[in-house]
């Protein structure tokens, strides 16, 4: 994300550059890898990278040079996606931290296994389901109620120990070194304080690290952070738990019960209900994946608590189910895959998800069945996953949109959370969605500790909602959207994608996967191609290039179409993904010009030992 500037189709090349260790890591055959530290620098900013060994793409140049370091010295993807995602903590504060989450969809090459694990916040012990009634979404969002018990470093320590081949404290090294040398501050970033500034200053140790003399960091200056430099290092050395249950963790409690505003300030700012019980209880776990067959592929997401892999995968389901697969179809099947996910989807230890009915053929198509030539009326109603499947109904039989409840209201979308993707030389694959939810999260430095609190309990529904399956709870994991995704061809990784921007993140994979594999784009146009986003809402919101190209002949069959409402007003995502192309050589895709532009990098540019 470091720089506008998109460049050609191009090659990293690591191999032959080699200098003397900085240090070394196991590889596979029981020996070490050393450092190539003559590594050339600074590696280009470009979307699009093809070559062996390793790729990585992010929506940063520094995060993707974090862990194509890591895959050059002999890490795999693992260490590569962990060292990414602290990085991306350093360079994309406001999207990614140590005290949010995420979900990691990953590929182990020596087992041929896919697996899942969640790092996904849960709800303090004293949460209730009526939390947030009578707030604001705003209010509760720059709240110290908002912030859920962090998943991050939990994750990444699961994730390390139990596929990844270093510790978490050489995995932290890029990040820690970006945070004290710094990076050059680019439009992106300078906007996403500006967007912010007002609760920014509202917060004492906000203001003095994103604020600096009352103004946003100006594009082009080099930005440190030294606070979150020593926090990092002092995970490394201390551990996880540090923060579950230690030191770190009583100062992340006490800045959630006693938010640091600042005096005069006018902002009712309400204190959160996280104690150190909550952090010691936290546990990141592995899941098995969701998987669907499509076309005779193998698609595997993220299952419950994140509704990701479920509504992408049933919305595929349905369009397998129909004669033809255009915008039309991909629309209306995302419509109905909405209404089934907010009816059904929660935390499976708290709700009784029919995830296999869902993604069932039978239901599939029986919701096809209520696709025709025209946009179905708003809302369209949930379908009744209960394994009874019958023939097509008459069309007198479809629910129509008065005896149907209008749903609640949809919280804001933006570029908020932010993706991944990493393959090492083994063939391993990680898909990685990490958050802090809302764009800078509450809005609260934890002082002294350079990193912003999450607000992700706001993804609950506020309610009153009976019935609703992601009302609070104590200890919920609250529903979330993110969708890391691999598709496999023949038992063999062939697609790798996921993207940022809230319930959108569903309707951009499934919108790309699409793209790709139905309408025969390449990788790069299928990303880059402008997206429309239908969610069971009354208009399907779109990029302008998505209205000025389809608008009137979707306004046509019936679609009402809206600018996506951003930050940046009318922008949809900013997605990652790999391609495998055969012989051990891979593409790797990153935004070209969304968010700035993403970061795709390669490892060798011919087939060697490592390709």
């Amino acid at each position: 994300m470091r720089s506008v500037v998109v460049a050609s189709l191009g090659v990293v090349t690591l191999a032959g550059l080699v200098a003397p260790p900085a240090y070394a890591v196991p590889d596979r055959a029981g020996g070490t890898s050393a450092d190539p530290a003559a590594v050339r620098e600074p590696y280009p900013k470009q979307p699009v990278a093809e070559g062996y060994g390793g790729a990585v793409a992010t929506v940063d140049l520094d995060a993707s040079t974090a862990a194509l370091k890591v895959l050059a010295r002999g890490g795999n993807a693992m260490d590569a996606a962990v060292a990414g995602a602290a990085t991306l903590g350093v360079t994309e504060p406001f999207s990614a931290g140590l005290t949010g989450g995420g979900f990691i969809v990953y590929y182990d090459a020596r087992h041929r296994k896919v697996t899942t694990i969640d790092g996904r916040e849960t709800a303090p012990r004293a949460m209730t389901s009526s939390v947030f009634e009578g707030l604001s979404f705003d209010e509760a969002v720059t709240s110290g109620l908002s912030a859920g018990v962090p998943g991050s470093v939990a994750q990444w320590d699961l994730a390390l120990r139990r596929y990844g081949t270093i510790p978490l404290k050489q995995a932290l090294r890029p990040a820690i070194e970006t945070a004290e040398k710094g990076f050059t501050v680019d439009q992106t970033f300078h906007d996403q304080v500006q967007q912010n500034a007002a609760r920014f200053a509202d917060f004492t140790s906000t203001a003095a690290l994103y604020l600096p003399g009352g103004q946003p960091p100006a594009v082009g200056s080099v930005f440190r952070n030294p606070d979150l430099a020593r926090t990092y290092r002092e995970l490394g050395s201390r551990g996880p738990e540090w923060l579950y249950g230690g030191g770190l963790g009583q100062e992340i409690v006490a800045t959630v019960k006693r938010p640091p505003v600042r005096p005069g300030a006018t902002r009712v700012v309400r204190p959160g209900l996280m104690e150190l019980t909550d952090l010691r209880a936290y546990r990141a776990l592995e899941r098995p994946p969701t998987k669907i067959a499509y076309k005779g592929l193998d698609v595997y997401g993220m299952a419950p608590p994140s509704s990701g892999g479920s509504t992408v995968g049933e919305a595929l389901k349905i369009l397998e189910a129909l004669p033809h697969v255009g915008l039309h179809e991909y629309l209306e099947a995302s419509r109905l895959a909405f209404a089934d996910r907010n009816a059904y989807v929660g935390d499976p230890a708290y709700v009784d998800v029919p995830l296999g009915q869902l993604l069932s053929d039978g239901f599939a198509k029986e919701r096809a069945c209520l696709i025709g030539p025209r946009a179905m009326p708003h809302p369209a109603a949930p379908g009744t996953p209960d394994g009874s499947y019958g023939p097509c109904p008459s069309p007198s039989g479809s629910p129509s949109a008065a005896a149907v409840p209008a749903a609640p209201g949809e919280k804001p979308e933006g570029p908020e959370t932010t993706h991944l993707v990493v393959t090492d030389r083994w063939g391993d694959v990680a898909a990685y969605n990490i958050t802090i939810e809302q764009t800078g999260g509450n809005g609260i430095v934890v002082p002294g500790r350079g990193v912003l609190l999450n607000n992700e309990l706001t993804d609950f529904t506020f309610g009153p909602a009976p019935g609703d399956p992601n009302l609070p709870a104590p200890g919920k994991r609250p529903r979330s959207s993110m969708a890391p995704t691999i598709v496999l061809k023949g038992g063999k990784p062939f697609l790798a994608v996921g993207s940022p921007g809230g319930a959108t993140i569903i309707t951009t994979v499934l919108q790309i996967l699409v793209n790709r594999l139905d309408f025969g784009m390449s990788l790069p146009d299928a990303i880059a191609a402008p997206r429309g986003s239908q969610r069971n809402t009354a208009t399907t919101q779109a990029e302008q290039a998505f209205i000025d190209r389809y608008g009137e002949q979707l306004t046509a069959l019936g679609h009402t179409l809206s600018l996506a409402p951003g930050p940046p007003v009318g922008e949809i995502g900013a997605a990652t993904g790999l391609e495998f192309l055969g012989g051990g050589r891979v593409q790797a895709v990153a935004e070209p010009a969304r968010r700035g532009g993403g970061s795709a990098l390669v490892l060798s540019s011919a087939p060697g030992k490592d390709g």
